[in-house]
């Protein structure tokens, strides 16, 4: 059994909450302020993308919801887990059990078969693979018949439903995904989307998508953007149209305060 640490659990109303969350890097004059001051709340059951210009803060964003990266003041929580004061270790074992990851390219360990890609994260977790759930999740994006082969013998879409396969496999609370279809032609992309919208929709599973793309964002539920760091409005229900316009809208303004500044 492992030995765990005492650590901050609140209610599970939401799968991810960030409070006040704040990220700067650098020093003194060389200070560069990523987030400043977000507060949001992921509810389970829920597909949001993240938005912004060039510089908005968004990969940061994404970094400090999913325990990737430290804030510098602020709290995250997952399924109700505080992520401060956890160790590395903890925070590692807490992404591992709580957390799925879909990105942009892949990260999938070529010596490696699908099958193994999948079931890598319960190998290193020392969890007992669940075959039965492998096979079931495998049989979901399409690659029961591709199980045996390793990344390299499959396209690109291919690759990504492993990687969709392996983030969905231990049911986690929330997945984050970082560009997924930013290497994919238009058809994949949407089969690409319509797997993240599944386990949203059958599961109550909470999804949070970084894209640049107004197409991919209006699968989700709602968009969130973000513009200097902060939170700059949302969509509910958006279409790609109105996404577009609201991000045409966002880069003027980003310019202009550039040239302000």
């Amino acid at each position: 059994m492992k030995k765990r640490t005492r650590e901050t659990v609140v209610g599970t109303e939401y799968s991810v909450v960030l409070q006040d969350v704040r990220r700067v890097y650098g020093r003194g004059s060389n200070t560069v302020t990523a987030l400043n001051g977000i507060s949001i709340n992921f509810a389970p059951g829920t597909f949001t993308a993240v938005m912004g210009p060039s510089g908005s803060g968004k990969s940061t964003f994404l970094h400090c919801a999913a325990g990737l990266d430290r804030p510098t003041s602020g709290s995250v929580f997952i399924d109700g887990q505080a992520l401060a004061g956890l160790s590395e270790r903890r925070l590692t074992e807490l992404r591992r059990e709580r957390i799925g990851f879909v990105f942009q390219s892949f990260n999938l360990l070529p010596a490696l078969t699908v099958w193994q890609n999948v079931t890598l994260p319960q190998e290193l977790d020392g969890r007992r693979v669940n075959r039965a759930a492998v096979r079931a999740v495998l049989d979901r994006v399409g690659l029961t018949d591709k199980r045996k082969n390793r990344p390299g013998e499959l396209s690109g879409g291919q690759q990504q439903r492993v990687a969709i396969a392996r983030a969905l496999v231990a049911r986690p609370a929330v997945i984050f995904a970082d560009e997924p279809t930013g290497a994919l032609d238009t058809q994949t992309a949407a089969d690409v989307l319509e797997l993240l919208r599944e386990p949203v929709r059958t599961q109550g599973q909470t999804v949070v998508m970084v894209t640049h793309d107004p197409v991919a964002a209006s699968y989700a539920d709602q968009v969130v953007f973000l513009a200097d760091g902060v939170l700059a409005g949302s969509l509910t229900a958006p279409t790609a149209e109105e996404v577009a316009d609201r991000m045409t809208h966002l880069g003027a303004r980003s310019k202009l305060k550039a040239v302000a500044g």
